[in-house]
């Protein structure tokens, strides 16, 4: 049995961390869900700004272009279609769990970040346009996006809460998705409304590799993890939690994202070993899904409890890692990056209808 088969049975949701419209084509994200246990995807505008590079939105482009739609709207004309078929291919997994599972995810424009009622007005809309149940609206879960979130949880729309790195931020993004939920139990309406919290992990080592001792060398992100998931056991036997869904809630499940090994010296499976558990998402892109199902293994579940968490990031603390600051300096820094991938996204969109007009 492949590994990605051993890590669906622990229970753990294996999603992909990548679309384009080839892929769908040619049936790649149909192998994945037969072969690989693949049952979500996540996407980001990076993923588009390739595809269309590589010539994948040719026509699609064209007709659009022809018919007056550029720019953003172009943009979300595209996702939304690539995204629709792709929910639909998980819509049997989605029915099967009764919802927990079979998440497709599209991300509003993070040029909203600051803007809270634009943010959730937007969710709104682009949620109804996707016209799928099973699709999540990607907010990033810093202090300016938090508001956004429990808006649009209290509105009935699914939320992807992106951008998280450390376990504050963590029961931050848990807080805001619980106070929605509350909204609309006081409201008397469906409590049952899905989310994910998206920790990113690769960015810890990268951040650290040049000034801890070689010993430290990617184990920073590894020992932030156990925190995190720390944090998630306790939010979900919390009696706020608990009380929540015995109303009818469904728990906002911890997703990790951000899982290809960027330092070629470690193994490239370090963050789908290291973070087997029970209950989460592990967001792979093809190159570690790959690895992973060909000769990944797991070595044990993290415990519920934390483990070492605590001396491990005591030793980082002693190298002199402040791991609260880096959490905030990686969040701005991440929340800045995705406005500049959103912005060359856009940019290469007015390009490509250029050249294929």
């Amino acid at each position: 049995m492949p590994a990605t088969a051993d890590l669906h049975a622990l229970g753990q949701s294996i999603w992909l961390d990548n679309i384009t419209r080839k892929m769908l084509d040619d049936g790649v994200i149909q192998r994945y869900i037969d072969e690989y246990s693949v049952t979500g995807l996540t996407s980001n505008p990076s993923i588009f700004d390739k595809a269309i590079v590589a010539g994948h939105y040719d026509d699609a482009i064209r007709v659009k272009a022809a018919a007056g739609v550029e720019g953003e709207a172009l943009f979300f004309e595209l996702a939304i279609e690539d995204l629709r078929r792709a929910a639909d291919l998980f819509l049997g997994v989605h029915d099967r769990t009764a919802g927990v599972d079979g998440w497709v995810s599209l991300e509003v424009s993070p040029e909203l970040a600051y803007d809270a009622t634009a943010t959730v007005a937007a969710a709104t809309e682009l949620h109804a346009r996707a016209g799928r149940r099973n699709l999540f609206i990607k907010i990033p879960g810093t202090p300016e996006g938090l508001p956004a979130i429990t808006e649009s949880i209290a509105a009935g729309v699914p939320v992807n809460v992106t951008l998280l790195f450390d376990a504050a931020q963590y029961r931050a993004a848990a807080d805001a998705f619980m106070t929605g939920i509350e909204r609309r139990i006081d409201a008397g309406l469906d409590p049952a409304v899905g989310s994910v919290a998206s920790v990113f992990m690769s960015r810890w080592d990268k951040a650290v590799a040049d000034v801890v001792p070689d010993g430290l060398r990617n184990r920073l992100a590894l020992a932030v993890g156990l925190d995190v998931y720390r944090a998630y056991r306790e939010v979900l036997d919390s009696e706020r939690w608990q009380r929540l869904e015995g109303q009818g809630a469904r728990a906002q499940r911890l997703l990790w994202a951000s899982t290809s090994t960027k330092d070629p010296t470690a193994p490239d499976t370090l963050f789908v070993t290291g973070l087997a558990a029970p209950n989460t998402v592990n967001t792979m892109p093809d190159e570690t899904l790959e690895a992973f199902h060909a000769h990944g293994s797991l070595e044990g579940v993290m415990p519920a409890d934390g483990g070492d968490a605590d001396a491990q990031l005591a030793e980082f603390a002693a190298a002199g890692v402040d791991v609260t600051a880096l959490a905030a300096t990686l969040q701005a820094d991440g929340a800045q990056a995705f406005v500049e991938s959103w912005q060359d996204l856009l940019q290469r969109i007015v390009e490509q209808t250029g050249a294929v007009a």
